[in-house]
C-alpha cells in the first residue's frame, strides 16, 4: 500500500489526520492536472476541492489495483469532465473576462514551476495535442507509469507507450523551434 493509500485506509478508519496528509501531498498535483482539461486555474483549484469533498463525505472504495495517487487522478478527471459537460449547458463568458482569467492563470502557474525548464517545457505542452499534452505531463511531472497514464487517459499500455513516443518527438521539435533543447527527452 503506497502512502496515499494508507493515509486514506487510516481516515476511513476515522484518523482525520490521514484526510489531511492526503490533501498536503496530493493537492497542487491534482490542482494542476485538472488544470490542464478545464484551462482555468481558478476552477481548477475549486474542483480540486470538489475531489477532497467528495472523498471525506462519499469516502468512495479504493481498489488497491492502482496506485493511489493513479485513483486520485481518475476521479479528478472525471470531476473535471463532468464540469466541462455542465459547462457546456451554461457557458456564456465574456471574451475579455476570459483573457483576463487566463492571464491570471499563467501568474499562478508560473509562481508555482519556478524553474525556468519547467516553465517552458508546459508552455510548449500547451501547444501540443491534448493527448500529448495530457501524457506528457502525467509522464514527466506526476511521475507517473505507462499503465498508470493509461488508466487515467482510457487507453491500453501500448497505446500510451507509441503515444508518449510521438509526443517526445513532436514536443521535441517544439522546443528546438523556440531554441531550447531539454536533456530529458
Amino acid at each position: 500500500m503506497d502512502n496515499g493509500a494508507s493515509s486514506y485506509r487510516r481516515f476511513l478508519d476515522g484518523d482525520d489526520e490521514g484526510i489531511v496528509e492526503i490533501i498536503k501531498e496530493y493537492k497542487d498535483g491534482l490542482m494542476l492536472f485538472i488544470n490542464r482539461y478545464v484551462d482555468n486555474i481558478h476552477i481548477a483549484e475549486e474542483l480540486t476541492e470538489d475531489v477532497f469533498v467528495r472523498l471525506v463525505t462519499k469516502k468512495p472504495h479504493f481498489v488497491a489495483k492502482y496506485s493511489f495517487k493513479t485513483w486520485l487522478y481518475t476521479i479528478g478527471k472525471n470531476t473535471a469532465f463532468n464540469y466541462l459537460k455542465r459547462q457546456k449547458r451554461h457557458l456564456d463568458i465574456a471574451d475579455e473576462t476570459m483573457e483576463q482569467v487566463m492571464s491570471d492563470e499563467k501568474l499562478v502557474e508560473e509562481a508555482y514551476i519556478r524553474e525556468e525548464q519547467k516553465r517552458l517545457l508546459l508552455q510548449t505542452l500547451s501547444r501540443l495535442n491534448s493527448d500529448y499534452s495530457q501524457a506528457l505531463y502525467l509522464k514527466y511531472f506526476e511521475d507517473m507509469d505507462n499503465e498508470q497514464i493509461g488508466k487515467i487517459l482510457g487507453k491500453q499500455k501500448r497505446q500510451i507507450e507509441n503515444l508518449l513516443y510521438q509526443a517526445k518527438q513532436k514536443l521535441r521539435q517544439e522546443l528546438e523551434k523556440e531554441g531550447f533543447v531539454y536533456e530529458g527527452l
